[in-house]
């Protein structure tokens, strides 16, 4: 199975910005779709952002104009940039792959914390 390792959360203030990692523990070439999502305490889990095999890319409306996602195949690593960050973003942020077979894989999350 392929392993997914996300870095980069951490506490920041409103207003402020953090860039996340995914570190894939193989090739996340074109052909996988990969996806952040995250999850506040006794909430439902949230599909942030998708980048699909070609570069395109999708948003939650609530992180639309905030938010980017991006992949750098080369590296193994997908990011996603989170600018104007407001306490509603505050969660645990998960890495997500899609393979071409429709297996799901999971990383353990990040925590993103943004005080007021």
């Amino acid at each position: 199975q392929v392993q997914l390792v996300e870095s980069g959360g951490g506490l920041v203030q409103a207003g402020g910005s953090l860039r996340l990692s995914c570190a894939a523990s193989r090739s996340i070439s074109s052909i996988n779709i990969m996806r952040w999502s995250r999850q506040a305490p006794g909430k439902e889990r949230e599909l942030v952002a998708t980048i699909s095999s070609a570069g395109g890319t999708d948003y939650a409306n609530s992180v639309k104009g905030r938010f980017t996602i991006s992949r750098d195949n080369a590296k193994n690593t997908v990011y996603l940039q989170m600018n104007s960050l407001k306490p509603e973003d505050t969660a645990v942020y998960y890495c997500n792959l899609l393979q071409p077979n429709g297996m799901n894989y999971w990383g353990k999350g990040t925590l993103v914390t943004v005080s007021s």
